[in-house]
């Protein structure tokens, strides 16, 4: 019930919000100028369109809506598709339409639908820490994949699965109460039983050698009976659905996994973008930089900017810029305070560290101590959006995988910094870093982009 209630309200937003974008884009353009009302009539025509176009790219279907940037980047999506069509249209038909109104209202009604479900979304999630509009979830597999998936999902609420039991193969099931938080409602072969019993809605699958297909396929259909959902956990961490199909090969369903693209093309127009957004924020943000420097000399004298070597894509070294946040001898009292680090795994936080200025917290709550970092983006050694740039001595101690987020350049926000800042823990900081390098997409920098403004606004999680 409470999903239909979300699409109808997605419905109203994004009919409201064209309707505003395209009278938006009439009084501004023409000021009520009586020769141009037949644009009332394009600017009540224009909103159904936007609808149908969504709907057509499939920004209203269940599994990219609640959570997760795929939503977000179809409305985008859709967006260009509404751009290229209208302006295709007018040049087949000849229409002279005004290029100032057009521009403003297309713009306007991407921006404004985006906001709104991002508002909407906001609301959901705080629903969700309420214990709202959750999935209840019944877990089939091995317990300690149960139990794993259990302390995953009940770290963060935002996702809406609610893991209320379990399904366990049958010789697992006398010492499940030892190992698990979640009640046990029987073996894997009593599942659908369970699931309706439990008052599930969805069931969850882990990788699981009793499963097999025969049995996948039978419990589906037992399933379907009681119209609850089937998610199949698959062991390909961080692997965007995009690059996934699944082909037929002699009648045999063959999943196809495609190469993440980190080259060619793509990672031209990624710099070129990361290049000219910089310099434009550079020279508007000039004023302020001026501000905090003198901000920070008035402060604690000493030096305007902290610059500190770290490492860049391919292993190399760069030496990043940020406005010095700590007093001059941080990193002399450095040793005596590693004891009180409070962050799990190689990284170093103290949410009340000693070492910080009084203007240094104002900073690093807004992240305006991250600024000069657009110069490391003018010059090429960073991007705009990637992966933590990490220390030399946070490499030094990656396991294998880790590895991984240095094939791309580091950013100065990325999905970390979207997703909890300093907030989160080691594991889940790695495990963004490597979601975004498999999934990368110019989309997806500009859904990152739009958060992180929230985000900062904000000025949770930053210490």
């Amino acid at each position: 019930m409470w999903e239909a209630r979300y699409v109808k309200l997605l419905l109203v937003i994004d009919f409201g919000a064209t309707l505003v974008a395209t009278l938006a884009a009439f009084v501004l353009r023409f000021q009520g100028a009586a020769y141009a009302n037949w644009y009332l009539a394009l600017s009540a025509l224009i909103p159904p369109v936007w609808v149908g176009l969504l709907a057509l790219t499939h920004a209203y279907e269940r599994r990219v809506l609640f959570v997760g940037g795929e939503e977000y980047q179809r409305v985008l999506r859709a967006g260009v598709r509404l751009t290229v069509g209208m302006a295709l249209a007018s040049y087949v038909f000849k229409a002279d339409i005004a290029r100032g109104y057009l521009l403003i209202a297309l713009v306007l009604t991407t921006l404004f639908s985006l906001a709104g479900r991002f508002v909407l979304r906001r609301i959901l999630h705080r629903a969700r820490r309420r214990g709202a509009c959750m999935h209840r979830v019944l877990v089939l597999g091995h317990a300690p994949a149960v139990a794993q998936m259990t302390r995953q999902l009940h770290r963060r609420y935002h996702h809406g699965l609610q893991i209320i039991g379990a399904c366990l193969p049958a010789d697992q099931l006398a010492d499940a109460a030892r190992t698990l938080e979640v009640p046990v409602f029987g073996a894997l072969g009593a599942a659908a039983n369970s699931a309706a019993a439990a008052g599930a809605d969805t069931v969850m699958v882990l990788s699981c050698p009793e499963l097999d297909g025969p049995m996948l396929r039978r419990l589906a259909w037992e399933l379907e009976r009681d119209d609850i959902d089937l998610i199949v956990s698959s062991s390909l961490v961080d692997t965007a659905g995009d690059r996934i199909t699944v082909r037929p090969v002699d009648g045999l369903p063959m999943m196809h996994i495609e190469h993440p693209r980190l080259s060619g093309g793509r990672r031209l127009i990624k710099s070129v973008f990361d290049v000219s957004v910089a310099a434009l924020l550079l020279i508007l943000f000039a004023p302020l930089f001026l501000v905090i420097a003198l901000v920070i000399k008035l402060d604690t004298g000493g030096p305007v900017f902290f610059r500190q070597v770290r490492v860049a894509r391919g292993g190399e070294m760069f030496r990043m810029y940020k406005f010095r946040t700590m007093h001059t001898d941080a990193e002399a009292r450095f040793a005596a305070m590693r004891e009180q680090n409070e962050f799990a795994g190689v990284l170093f936080k103290i949410r009340e560290d000693p070492r910080v200025t009084r203007c240094g917290r104002f900073l690093r709550r807004y992240s305006l101590d991250e600024l000069p970092q657009l110069i490391n983006v003018l010059l090429g050694e960073m991007s705009l959006v990637g992966p933590r740039p990490p220390l030399p001595s946070e490499v030094e101690q990656y396991p294998q995988d880790m590895r991984r987020r240095l094939v791309v350049k580091p950013g100065m926000t990325g999905l970390w910094q979207v997703s909890g800042r300093s907030d989160l823990s080691w594991e889940d900081s790695i495990r963004l870093d490597l979601r975004y390098v498999e999934n990368w997409s110019l989309t997806v920098d500009l859904v990152i982009l739009m958060r992180t403004a929230m985000v900062v606004l904000r000025g949770a999680g930053a210490y």
